[in-house]
């Protein structure tokens, strides 16, 4: 993982844990105390129950004149006060000692006993038990999260490390493209500089590296700026198209391509800026991946737009992803994966439907059914 990732995953496990101990805390915490008072309660009306037997047997002693036997309960203790013993001792229930107790008044001084005072442990032995049981539980629990939140940031890790990697070969694609024209823009100045004499072939090459950097720069300005500001409206493709081929004229004559058009007059409800980026983008992608002494045919009539080129094609396994931003479904002709992406967009907000048909070694075709 890079510094970034690594951030990501850190800050993501720190705010997921965090969260995660406070509730988990706080479970423990209700349940605990929740189980506690039913120990509670459990343990007084334990108490209450061996008084009142306790009592009941006494009285039934005394009124019939038997021998007093009362039974023993494990981990219960008994004492039974006379009138001047039960002044050492507070009535009621309460905790004494590390015992629970209940002093009860229920024999009401039959046979002498003014009180009865039972007393046990099992209440905290019982606590202790639930304290541990609680802990280990949220131990675990905890321990769970733990793994989850790390399973979890892989997870939600992977979609960030795809997007970062596309965004570190993008920079390094749009690096070597603004490259190659700034260099060949360097060399002719340097060439026109050197003779003192500006011939047509320095001009050719100052002219295409310019709008090579002219097209990476409107595309760029249109994914990261792209606020509509203008209302789309009916405008005459025709001109934009050729337009567009008079444009890159220089640059298909360098690679001796030969554009053949068959152009009729057909409106559209587009802003122009996008229709110039869709016509230009579909173009100079022919272009770049097109062989050199090749042909590209341009049809533009009504119902379609649809441009064909003589190419390296794509395979058929890729045509899925040739319009997602950043990806390059070949590293043959450069460009840095964004052209594609535009005219997607540009045609799903428009309404165009595209269809590419594309043969490996044979050429590609795009088709905007307008």
């Amino acid at each position: 993982m890079n510094d970034l990732e690594k951030q990501s995953f850190y800050s993501f496990v720190l705010l997921y844990l965090s969260s995660s101990f406070v509730f988990v805390l706080l479970s423990g915490y209700w349940y605990f105390n929740a189980q506690k008072n039913a120990l509670e309660s459990e343990s007084y009306y334990k108490l209450t129950h061996i008084a009142d037997e306790y009592s009941g047997m006494i009285i039934n002693a005394q009124m019939k004149g038997k021998m007093l036997h009362l039974p023993d309960y494990k981990g219960y203790e008994y004492f039974l006060l006379s009138a001047k013993e039960a002044q050492k001792y507070q009535k009621g229930y309460y905790e004494s000692e590390g015992y629970k107790v209940l002093v009860s008044a229920s024999p009401q001084e039959h046979l002498g006993v003014k009180y009865i005072f039972i007393r046990t442990k099992i209440y905290f032995e019982k606590l202790h038990s639930l304290m541990q049981n609680v802990l280990s539980i949220m131990g675990v629990s905890f321990m769970g999260i733990v793994l989850i939140s790390i399973l979890l940031s892989k997870l939600f890790l992977q979609p960030v490390r795809k997007r970062v990697a596309q965004i570190e070969g993008f920079i390094q694609d749009i690096s070597h493209e603004l490259n190659t024209p700034i260099t060949a823009l360097g060399m002719s100045a340097s060439r026109a500089l050197k003779k003192e004499v500006f011939d047509k072939k320095i001009l050719t090459n100052i002219s295409i590296s310019t709008k090579q950097l002219e097209s990476i720069y409107k595309s760029l300005t249109y994914l990261n700026f792209n606020e509509q500001t203008q209302e789309a409206k009916p405008i005459a493709l025709a001109p934009i198209v050729k337009q567009t081929i008079a444009y890159y004229n220089e640059l298909t004559q360098a690679k001796k391509i030969t554009i053949i058009s068959d152009i009729t007059e057909l409106t559209f409800t587009i802003l122009p800026l996008e229709a110039e980026l869709l016509f230009s983008n579909l173009l100079s992608n022919a272009i770049k991946y097109s062989l050199p002494e090749s042909t590209i045919h341009i049809t533009l009539k009504e119902g379609y737009f649809l441009i064909e080129d003589e190419g390296m094609g794509i395979e058929k396994e890729k045509l899925d992803a040739i319009f997602t931003l950043y990806e390059r479904h070949s590293n043959v002709a450069g460009g840095f994966g964004v052209g594609l992406s535009i005219v997607q967009q540009i045609c799903d907000k428009s309404g165009i439907k595209i269809e590419v048909n594309s043969k490996l070694g044979k050429g590609s075709s795009f088709k905007l059914l307008i």
